[in-house]
């Protein structure tokens, strides 16, 4: 494929992070994102498509609302960039099935960018994600595949128990419903034996970040820590290099 063609899935992927950053916003307030132009969140002054150039609007304005000059969240840009590298990275490595993946990687952006925000998973997000999934898999049925439906179907399960054992146990102190939700679908994306490399990592980056969160003082042991957002760091990781994990632990 072309650099020309790259660069549009780049650019597609900055615009649909650019869409993503209004649905996380009017999830938090509550508002329909199907409809009503764009506008500041702090003076509500509608902005126009020059305030709305991905990343370089930001860049221009220097981080300030062109309105009211108050500034910018740091949120968008990176949202933007993010949604922008996993689209290209998905084609790159390319993924099977990229068209579901690319789908349903704006559910699990959205999935990070809020656990991390609000420490909330939204129905309004994982609920569609799952039924997404689950139609995606229900078609290796149609075609025979009864083995990648099953291994799907299984992971999922397996990871969504192995969580609910971990809130049952813990009493919700450890871990959320939402998690459990979460992982029910990210088996259902990776299957197995992916799902394993997405939990180990989602495990290892959240106690180094925990490790090192404690180390500067900034929570303690006794703090709440989002952990969607690790799963979602997991489960991203796992599609690119799940092969490459599982084949160095085993030659390892």
């Amino acid at each position: 494929m072309s650099a020309f063609f790259y660069l549009v899935i780049f650019i597609f992927g900055l615009i649909v992070g650019s869409f993503l950053n209004c649905v996380i916003y009017r999830l938090e307030e509550g508002k329909s994102f199907l409809k009503g132009r764009s506008f500041c969140p702090h003076c509500k002054h509608k902005l126009i498509w020059q305030d709305l150039i991905p990343i370089f609007s930001f860049l221009i304005l220097r981080g300030k609302c062109r309105y009211c000059q108050k500034p910018i969240s740091l949120q968008y840009p990176l949202v933007e960039l993010a949604t922008g590298i996993i689209f290209l990275s998905i084609v790159l490595f390319n993924i099977q099935y990229s068209i579901f993946h690319i789908l349903i990687a704006c559910f699990l952006i959205v999935i990070f960018v809020y656990d991390l925000k609000h420490y909330l998973i939204p129905d309004k997000i994982i609920y569609p994600a799952i039924v997404i999934a689950l139609i995606f898999n229900f078609q290796f049925l149609i075609v025979n595949e009864f083995s990648i439906f099953k291994f799907s179907i299984l992971s999922a399960l397996g990871a969504a128990a192995f969580f609910l054992l971990i809130v049952l146990i813990s009493r919700g102190k450890w871990m959320g419903v939402g998690d459990i939700k979460l992982a029910f679908l990210m088996g259902l994306i990776l299957g197995f034996p992916n799902i394993l490399v997405a939990l180990f990592l989602a495990f290892f980056i959240g106690a180094i970040m925990g490790i090192g969160l404690i180390a500067t003082g900034k929570k303690t042991l006794k703090s709440e820590v989002p952990f969607g957002p690790f799963l979602v760091a997991g489960t991203f990781l796992a599609l690119f290099w799940g092969q490459d994990v599982i084949n160095w632990y085993f030659n390892f």
